[in-house]
């Protein structure tokens, strides 16, 4: 299975900055609605976050800004499931023109299941953890992101 597409939009007017080009808040909108469609597609939507009283908190998060994206551009999300364990979700989303494979931008998240009456971290309910395993496998044999665990910093001199 390929990354999963989790969101598709238009590039609209409000989000361009006076550089011409997407404003950098608004290349994370478009990923944090990836991750609520991922969320859905996990059976962690509305109705269960209401039946349960859980949901996920993003605990860190990392953005690449590649290539330009302009207004108009018509883009969507891929999204790898990169590694989980009982209460963490750690993804990536690479955002895409339509149908084009070249990456614009990447985000990389580490996600916390929460009890929202703590809140404090809960481990996944078993179907949930069972869409994650899934989703998992079925990506394992994808390629490991190239913008993933990097970290901020100049270089030292010598």
């Amino acid at each position: 299975m390929p990354a999963l597409t989790t969101y598709s939009t238009r590039i609209i007017k409000d989000w361009v900055d006076y550089n011409g080009h997407l404003r950098d808040a608004f290349y994370l909108l478009i990923f944090s609605y990836a991750t609520d469609a991922l969320m859905d597609r996990l059976g962690l939507d509305s109705d269960n976050r209401d039946a349960s009283g859980h949901s996920l908190f993003t605990l860190e998060l990392h953005l690449n800004y590649l290539h330009e994206v302009k207004l108009d551009t018509e883009v969507e999300v891929h999204t790898r499931i990169i590694g989980h364990d009982r209460k963490r979700l750690h993804l990536y989303h690479s955002l895409h023109k339509v149908g084009d494979p070249q990456e614009l931008a990447g985000n990389e998240q580490m996600l916390l299941h929460v009890d929202l009456a703590g809140p404090r971290s809960a481990p996944f309910d078993e179907a949930v953890l069972q869409r994650l395993q899934t989703m998992a496998a079925e990506q394992a044999e994808l390629p490991r992101p190239t913008y993933i665990g990097r970290v901020i910093g100049l270089p030292t001199e010598k």
